[in-house]
């Protein structure tokens, strides 16, 4: 199995969601969640930013000891020294910066060239190198970058030192194949491709974020760049917790990220409840749906084998076991496990009329919970 490194930016692309900021004290909870979980790297912060992200990325260095600690910066002179001051304290540090990669980046955003822009990728990362030894470099909006000027540039920066080099989709317009295909090309038209890990760090614009991370790590790249609950700037970034279940589900992928999975749906809760940022009920794996069953058919084959309607295991994420609602569309079975589950016993001629009484109620109610179930019983049958 492969090592894949979980480079986790939940506090820095993550914490850009707009009315979802958090406190020096919040983030320091949140990092030592992060390392308990297992993330490889932290991305604290972008100490340039403002004196409460500098603050914050210095605490964080000084809380947590197993992750690196890393601070973003742009190939800029200042957003470097502040960055390594910032880290002073870390045991393990990394600084994050870059520049962008795409025409529509360097002409229009930067009103540069390709040339000057390749060359202030590599002076960041030389200046970088002065302070730590682990150097990032993004080139950023690569997902829509000419392929062969980003061979030019990851080529240079990973020359001038970089350790890792981050291939972002920033704006999560590619396509999983095509995105696969661009981590491919970079394996095999860069000389000095394995003095890097390559990373990446896809946005969820178009909704492929977790699908072109795994695509990407499955065509060589080492690294992923997740945010738990996929929060992160406008459609979010690509969820931790899909991205580490999926590559565990998967064993013929050949990766393995050694995260303590049990404890990602505590994590997602804490990081919804600090962020006040509620976490959607059909969420993959963290939302309150994931291990919920409410239709007939479906709760039926569930009892039966579990494995019929769920790939992973309700307990292996964190979640205490599997649920079966009881709504309308719900079968005779469901409703005799329920009942049975608080002290009901129903014979199989009796079914039929229960179930009757059952749907009556479930036709007024929208969802049906034991209190509702025992009032019937009691009311109806005359069961005690």
């Amino acid at each position: 199995m492969d090592k894949v490194f979980i480079f986790d930016t939940t506090l820095r692309d993550g914490e850009q969601v707009p009315g979802c900021q958090l406190n020096t004290e919040e983030k320091i909870e949140v990092a030592k969640a992060l390392e308990g979980l297992g993330v490889d790297i932290i991305e604290a912060g972008f100490p340039v930013s403002s004196p409460g992200d500098f603050k914050s990325v210095v605490e964080i260095s000084k809380a947590v000891r197993e992750p690196v600690i890393c601070g973003l910066t742009r190939a800029v002179e200042k957003d470097i020294t502040v960055a390594a001051e910032a880290l002073q304290y870390a045991k393990r540090k990394r600084i994050h910066t870059g520049i962008g990669a795409s025409d529509l980046h360097i002409f229009t955003k930067l009103r540069s060239t390709r040339d000057k822009v390749l060359e202030r990728g590599v002076e960041a990362v030389k200046l970088a190198k002065k302070y730590v030894e682990d150097v990032e470099f993004y080139a950023e909006d690569a997902g829509r970058a000419d392929l062969d000027y980003l061979v030019q540039l990851v080529t240079a920066v990973i020359k001038a030192g970089a350790t890792v080099v981050n291939i972002p989709d920033t704006t999560g317009y590619n396509l999983p194949w095509v995105f696969g295909e661009k981590i491919k090309y970079l394996k095999e038209n860069v000389p000095n491709f394995d003095n890097a890990i390559i990373s990446v760090h896809c946005h969820n614009d178009l909704g492929l974020a977790t699908a072109n991370t795994i695509s990407g790590l499955a065509n060589g790249a080492r690294q992923a760049e997740v945010t738990l609950n996929g929060v992160g700037e406008r459609a979010g970034n690509t969820s931790l917790e899909e991205t580490v279940m999926i590559m565990k589900s998967h064993k013929r992928l050949g990766l393995d990220t050694g995260i303590d999975t049990k404890k990602l749906k505590p994590t997602s809760e804490l990081v919804s409840s600090l962020m006040r940022m509620p976490v959607q009920a059909n969420k993959a794996i963290v939302g309150k749906n994931a291990f919920a069953h409410s239709s007939g058919i479906h709760q039926d084959g569930f009892l039966k084998n579990r494995e019929n309607y769920e790939v992973i295991k309700p307990e292996d994420v964190g979640v205490d076991q599997s649920e079966i609602v009881l709504t309308a569309r719900s079968g005779k079975h469901a409703l005799k496990y329920r009942l049975l589950n608080i002290g009901y016993e129903i014979k199989p001629e009796q079914l039929p009329e229960v179930y009757e009484k059952f749907l009556e109620l479930a036709d007024v109610k929208r969802q049906i919970d034991d209190k509702d179930l025992r009032t019937m019983m009691e009311k109806e049958f005359v069961y005690k």
